[in-house]
């Protein structure tokens, strides 16, 4: 059966038959209920979609409810949004799901440029009017081809690979491993294929890229074995770091069904992905070895971690679909806040968790200063600047080492990445705190 003759298994909701018939002209604070619902509730479907967390999604619902005179209440999960608006007179509920989800920081800016201009210029158009220009929004998909993110991804994790200790081998390999893999998992997902089937044969296709780069590179130039150390990063890509992150924000504003969803959801890939580099290491013979030991003067160090991070994080952010000024910004902050982290563990020995902590409560400092300068939302710069600590490594060694039955050494490596991963969006969640009125309080 062809792609064409199946089913959906969504339906798609038809947003233009919600406005008024007889209404054309009306200014949609002027509409029924009905009409105004059916923004609100599309603006915060379309928000959820490109990966923000709860709080901003109910926020941004809140803000358009208001200028247009109605009260809101919402659920919000990692991929379905039940609410209810009332006028003092009606209530209207509708569930709303998505077929998929994602990240996708250049919508998400789009969207938040329509949220802050509704009051001086969204109120005053039709509910037809409004719903043209979000179809317009939602139009524009991503803003690179799978060629485009393949690159980025093969630069995100080539820089990820220094980072954790590799060289130019290993960042050689893991560049072309991560640039094959991930071009892959993009068309996959361009034709629609489920989650589980684009994670597995993108995953194992970026290992067996890089054991054959290194086999040729054994006959040929003779290169060390050891080197198969670095097959791990040209896998790093599938990190689900922006969802990771999300939930622990969700459940510190106690958005319990999103932020558990949402850390479900990053565990599910982590799984999966792991079990299927594990599976390509058996049949390739690979094992997690330590990286060759790489002997540079601290300037040096210093400066290399600062220009891998920002390759990787740069990378990252291009993979979420951010367009390249934001890319770069994110970048920047990135770079300072990963080499600070780094350099805490190195040089004054604080324990990895701590110097996570305070690495993204530098970039979140960071992002808040640059936030109304930038233009920029501030999640899609905060939560891709991080994402290169989120640590990869450490989680599929606690596999590896788990398959094998070694099993303290696997509780060894999953309890460092799950303090690391804790610590990671409690410094985001503090920052915002120290920096964001709005943020500290319950209300």
């Amino acid at each position: 059966m062809s792609q064409s003759t199946i089913q959906k298994n969504h339906m798609d909701v038809l947003w233009h038959e919600y406005t008024d018939n007889n209404g054309e002209n009306i200014p949609v604070t002027q509409a029924s209920l009905t009409e105004k619902a059916s923004i609100i509730g599309r603006v915060g479907i379309m928000l959820l979609s490109c990966g923000t967390g709860a709080w901003r999604v109910r926020s941004s619902m809140n803000t358009l409810a208001e200028t247009m005179g109605v009260t809101c209440t919402a659920d919000i999960g990692l991929m379905s949004i039940e609410y209810t608006c009332f006028d003092g007179e009606e209530g209207f509920t509708q569930s709303l799901c998505l077929t998929n989800t994602g990240v996708n920081t250049s919508k998400l800016n789009r969207l938040e440029h329509f949220i802050r201009n509704f009051e001086t210029e969204g109120k005053t158009m039709s509910g037809n009017q409004l719903h043209d220009f979000l179809d317009s929004i939602e139009e524009i998909h991503g803003l690179y081809s799978p060629v485009a993110l393949g690159i980025a991804a093969a630069i995100a994790c080539g820089g990820f690979t220094f980072l954790l200790g590799g060289g130019l081998i290993e960042m050689f390999c893991a560049f072309i491993g991560a640039g094959l893999g991930n071009f892959l998992r993009c068309k996959l997902t361009k034709h629609h294929y489920t989650l589980f089937l684009g994670i597995v044969l993108s995953v194992s296709f970026a290992c067996l890229s890089y054991a054959g780069l290194l086999k040729l590179g054994e006959v040929f130039l003779h290169l060390s074995v050891r080197h198969e150390a670095g097959y791990i990063c040209a896998m790093l890509f599938i990190i689900p770091g922006f969802p990771f992150i999300t939930s622990g924000i969700d459940l510190a504003k106690l958005d319990m069904r999103s932020g558990i969803e949402r850390l479900g959801y990053a565990l599910i890939i982590i799984l999966v992905a792991t079990m299927s580099a594990w599976i390509m290491a058996l049949i390739l013979h690979l094992q997690p070895v330590d990286f060759l030991k790489i002997s540079l003067p601290l300037s040096d160090w210093i400066l290399f971690r600062l220009l891998a991070s920002f390759c990787g994080v740069f990378g990252f952010s291009i993979m979420f679909n951010s367009p390249v000024p934001l890319a770069v910004t994110a970048a920047l902050i990135g770079a300072i806040a990963n080499t600070l982290r780094l350099e805490l563990v190195d040089l004054i020995n604080f324990p990895p968790a701590a110097a996570a902590f305070i690495g993204a409560l530098t970039a979140g400092l960071l992002a808040s200063l640059i936030k109304n300068k930038a233009g920029y939302p501030r999640i899609s710069v905060t939560v891709p600047s991080i994402v290169i600590m989120v640590p990869g490594l450490y989680l599929y060694r606690g596999f590896y080492n788990l398959g094998i039955m070694s099993l303290a050494t696997s509780a060894t490596w999953f309890a460092s990445a799950i303090l690391i991963i804790l610590a990671l969006p409690l410094g985001l969640i503090f920052a915002r705190i120290l920096t964001d009125k709005t943020f500290r309080y319950c209300t």
